[in-house]
């Protein structure tokens, strides 16, 4: 079991290169960083974390994932980089690819992409994006980001054959966040390699019809990697049990003397 860790990185957080050592440090394997673009105070969506949709202050000053995961790199040799999650409808895909392939030329082959259709409503139309859209659009600006990724020349809809260098080390694995369903599943299935439920309950319901996705996609089975989990050694075990050899377990997001406490009890679960 290779367990990672996520954390809200903010102005007012400890500074990801340090959270970034300290893990590395301590054997762990990854650190996924989330995206909010912005979040706009009219409030007219709620947040669906909390049952008061009262939005914890980490979501107004979040830092851009792709610069703070240039610090993690820059600090550590093997700790993988990861997004968890991008919010790849209201990204630029052809710039955002380039980002991409430049961290994981830095890094060495590092970088592991999470992406999401994010809750936000006023936050995603900010963007011109229609809400109802949102999966649509992700799904081409994420199968265009590989083809950037991938092809010394380029096509898909909207662009006309490209170059775009530098090219990543390993094509970056895709996995897509969010709850378990038929529509979240035939995007896992059709360009992804792994899916992030959201902390884990339920996914030992939800594997036969992630398997049935990827079967009649004609693909391999999808990685599961529970995400922002509270990690324990009874989960750990479970989710090995299951078949799951990758789990990422959630950090608050504050000082170092508030955060490293948790990543020691978290490394001590490590083998």
């Amino acid at each position: 079991m290779r367990l990672g860790v996520t954390m809200f990185a903010t102005d007012l957080a400890m500074p990801v290169q340090e959270l970034a050592k300290a893990a590395e440090e301590r054997g762990l394997d990854s650190l996924y960083l989330p995206e909010h673009t912005h979040i706009p105070v009219s409030r007219r969506t709620p947040y669906p974390g909390a049952a008061d949709g009262e939005l914890p202050e980490e979501y107004k000053r979040t830092l851009d994932p792709l610069v703070a995961l240039s610090f993690a790199a820059a600090a550590t040799t093997r700790l993988r980089l990861g997004t968890g999650i991008l919010l790849a409808a209201q990204r630029d895909p052809i710039v955002t690819a380039k980002a991409i392939a430049s961290l994981d030329l830095l890094s060495g082959g590092r970088v592991v992409v999470g992406v999401g259709f994010g809750w936000n409503v006023e936050e995603i139309e900010n963007h011109a994006v229609p809400y109802g859209r949102r999966r649509e659009i992700a799904r081409h600006h994420v199968m265009a980001m590989q083809a950037l990724w991938r092809d010394e020349v380029a096509s898909f809809e909207g662009v006309e054959p490209t170059w775009s260098w530098p090219k990543p080390v390993n094509l970056p694995p895709v996995h897509v966040g969010g709850a378990a369903g038929p529509k979240l599943f035939a995007h896992v299935a059709e360009y992804a390699d792994g899916w992030m439920p959201i902390g884990g309950r339920g996914i030992k319901a939800a594997l036969p019809a992630l398997r049935e996705a990827c079967e009649k996609a004609g693909r391999p089975m999808a990685r599961v990697i529970p995400f922002a989990t509270l990690a324990t050694r009874e989960k750990l075990d479970y989710f090995a049990e299951l078949g799951i050899e990758e789990a990422v377990a959630t950090l608050p997001s504050g000082p170092a003397d508030e955060v490293l406490p948790v990543l020691d009890r978290y490394a001590a679960l490590l083998p």
